[in-house]
């Protein structure tokens, strides 16, 4: 089978995204280790981490600004090289200002990569629903390797080196993307002048009925497994009694299961239509969040975890039918809109379910994003069989 050039820039891009999210989910295994040496308390630490988060969604846009006025390759570059520099402040930073500005500091270059490396794939496959989700593998892997190497590492040599680490996991990425990738041109080379006045761009994509609807859609379903993500775990031992390893081994099952489903999604997307895919993995995601409240038992879970890993695929169906949306001189910007958009929404899912936790209970807060969920599915099926034209 011959390899293609278009199979080099999918690889890397994938690897240039394993280590953007390598060093956002690097920091949670250490947070006692941080809290201890800077003496600073957990809602501190949550602060810096849900800047980190924002942050990596407000850059979203930019990218594709940035990407117009100086090429794909170079602003890939820039996150990847970025991420590893601010990776490594982080790491040596002698106070806690330093630190938090070094965490939200990597949030944003991470940012940088998703929305330009989407758009540089759109142009080199036909099937970007696939390329999408093999893209996007990139996670998953990390979310898997990230956490364990982290809490290794920070238990033996301590929190710094296990986020210095970053710099090894890049820099190798960053020298083969700039050695084998051919430069991109600029698709609008003064768009660099215009940077003051992107705020009526902006809106004028989000305006778009379209980008609008499945902008809604997708802050509904990503507030959802976000929040969840982030307080999984927690819920299992705190609502089904589960000892740590096994809230871990299912913490773990949900990325392996999320990385396999999101090239199914992709496919099914590509191969039949968009729609049925986007219906299919937010009524998968409905089942998985209805499930985890069934038990306490092992099946519920697991089973759980898979339908749940197919609702957060929902990405590999939705981001592609927006990219369809948009003529090839729009795409870097407005996909960068819709990123934004909904990856901002979405990032309050850690503070919305914490929240909900705390006041409603376990029981209430899983219904609630139950109801978002299937909110979101109600909204594609009326759209779907009401022809809005969305």
């Amino acid at each position: 089978m011959k390899w293609h050039y278009r199979n080099t820039v999918l690889v890397l891009c994938a690897f240039a995204f394993f280590a953007t999210y390598y060093a956002r989910v690097a920091f949670s295994p250490v947070v006692p280790f941080i809290t201890d040496e800077f003496a600073v308390s957990n809602t501190q630490i949550g602060i810096a981490l849900s800047g980190m988060w924002i942050a990596y969604g407000l850059t979203q846009y930019p990218s594709g600004i940035l990407a117009d006025a100086f090429g794909e390759k170079r602003i890939i570059l820039l996150s990847v090289g970025g991420t590893a520099v601010l990776s490594l402040l982080t790491a040596v930073a002698p106070v806690f200002v330093v630190f938090f500005v070094g965490v939200v500091g990597v949030g944003a270059a991470a940012g940088l990569h998703y929305t330009v490396a989407s758009t540089l794939l759109s142009r080199t496959y036909d099937d970007i629903g696939t390329a999408i989700g093999l893209h996007s593998l990139g996670a998953p892997v990390a979310g898997l390797v990230a956490p364990i190497a982290s809490a290794w590492i920070g238990v033996r040599y301590g929190w710094r080196p296990a986020i210095a680490v970053v710099v090894l996991v890049a820099l190798p990425i960053f020298v083969i993307f700039l050695w084998r990738v051919h430069p991109t041109e600029p698709r609008h080379a003064d768009r660099e002048s215009d940077a003051r006045a992107t705020v009526g761009l902006f809106f004028s994509f989000l305006s778009r009925p379209t980008t609008a609807f499945f902008t809604v859609i997708a802050i509904l379903a990503t507030f959802a497994i976000n929040g969840l993500i982030s307080f999984l775990p927690t819920f299992l031992v705190e609502y089904h009694g589960y000892s740590l390893t096994l809230a871990g081994v299912a913490f773990s099952g949900f990325f392996i299961a999320r990385g396999g489903i999101q090239i199914l999604i992709g496919a099914v997307s590509d191969r039949y239509d968009r729609d049925i895919a986007i219906v299919a993995s937010l009524l998968s995601g409905s089942l998985g969040l209805a499930l985890f409240l069934v038990g306490p038992g092992l099946l519920p879970i697991l089973v759980g975890v898979l339908l749940f890993g197919g609702g957060a695929s929902f990405f590999a169906a939705v981001e592609p039918k927006m990219l369809a949306s948009l003529t090839e001189a729009e795409k870097n910007a407005g996909f960068g809109v819709f990123r934004t958009t909904y990856m901002v929404g979405g990032s309050t899912g850690s503070i919305g379910v914490g929240a909900f936790a705390d006041l409603l209970g376990w029981a209430a807060t899983m219904l609630i994003l139950v109801a978002l969920f299937t909110t979101a599915l109600g909204l594609v099926v009326a759209n779907r069989l009401f022809g809005f034209g969305y």
